[in-house]
């Protein structure tokens, strides 16, 4: 078992990485009821959920079943993202993350997300701010360092946990790799051997497969693993490695039957909590995930983009279902 703070996770725990645009309410629905162990919301703006701006104060949603669920948080300014982890707790989540990882540009270059990585003891000064200010349990999300002349986890590890963080992710690229190139896990198997280490490691970069998460847990020990955008139209990706990891065996895949269901789901979640036009919308970006490999599928995706009823998209998927049900039976 492992734990975080009162959390306490099953052997070798999976969870679904925070992604911006992606892992809203209704897509962290099907990953939890795909096996997800933890998930988090979409990293939040400090300064966006300070200034109550709509569209951070709806990150915090969150839901019952989806627990155990953290909080992500990011920003530039101590007292700020002390005063952010405040709220947030108000929201009743089961943790707060602190997203010291995120590459992008309009993240990283306002001195958020990555960029932390180039000032350590600011990230820790900030972390301390987000402890005091919260009785749940913190943990962080980073990457190896800024770039490969500065690849400084091993103390960022060492630091954080010595404030009282409960467990650490750690993407397997530096900011400057951005997400190019192959994760390199190598650090991370590190940071597990280091006797100093107590707390959990999570590994994150590049699983895409039971196999690859199966070799990474022998090769390099750590507690479990985040998994982002290969959960992306496949949450089944969960469940699939939780069977493999325990039998050495694969699950079948999902059929075409099994795919629509669950795009389905996704969509009238979407739809429930944001509204048929919004949810629709929404959704657009799912479509070629659930329905990746399927031939001459190009006119259905351009179909279910363009419509803009539910009733016409249930049409579009039912037709799906039949077209494809036999080649994939």
């Amino acid at each position: 078992m492992v734990t975080i703070g009162n959390i306490q996770l099953p052997d070798f725990p999976l969870l679904l990485a925070p992604m911006e645009d992606v892992s809203d309410p209704p897509f962290r629905a099907v990953c939890k009821a795909n096996g997800a162990d933890l998930m988090y919301t979409e990293f939040i703006s400090s300064e966006g959920l300070i200034r109550d701006a709509a569209k951070s104060v709806q990150k915090l949603d969150i839901f019952e079943y989806e627990r155990p669920i953290g909080i992500q948080l990011f920003g530039s300014d101590v007292e700020t993202m002390g005063e952010c982890a405040r709220i947030a707790t108000r929201a009743m989540p089961d943790l707060i993350d602190i997203n010291y990882g995120c590459p992008v540009k309009n993240v990283a270059c306002r001195g958020a997300g990555a960029a932390l990585l180039q000032d350590i003891p600011k990230m820790v000064r900030m972390t301390e701010a987000v402890i005091k200010a919260t009785h749940l349990p913190v943990t962080v999300k980073t990457r190896l360092g800024w770039d490969d002349n500065t690849k400084n986890i091993g103390d960022v590890a060492e630091r954080l946990q010595d404030i009282g963080i409960k467990a650490l992710t750690i993407h397997g690229r530096t900011r400057v790799q951005m997400y190019k190139g192959d994760a390199d896990w190598t650090l991370i198997g590190r940071i597990k051997e280091n006797s100093r280490i107590q707390i959990p490691i999570f590994g994150n970069g590049d699983i895409d497969s039971p196999e690859k998460a199966l070799e990474y847990k022998n090769r390099y020990g750590v507690d479990g693993v985040m998994i982002g955008r290969a959960s992306i139209g496949h949450p089944w990706i969960f469940n699939e490695i939780k069977h493999f990891v325990q039998t050495g065996q694969h699950l079948p895949p999902p059929t075409v039957a099994d795919r629509v269901a669950v795009c389905r789901q996704h969509l009238d979640f979407s739809i429930r909590w944001k509204g048929e036009i919004l949810g629709l919308f929404e959704m657009r970006r799912h479509y070629a995930n659930y329905f990746k490999g399927l031939h001459d599928f190009k006119p259905y995706r351009m179909r279910l983009v363009t419509t803009d009823t539910y009733s016409e998209v249930s049409a579009i998927l039912d037709e799906i279902q039949e077209t494809y049900i036999v080649e994939f039976a």
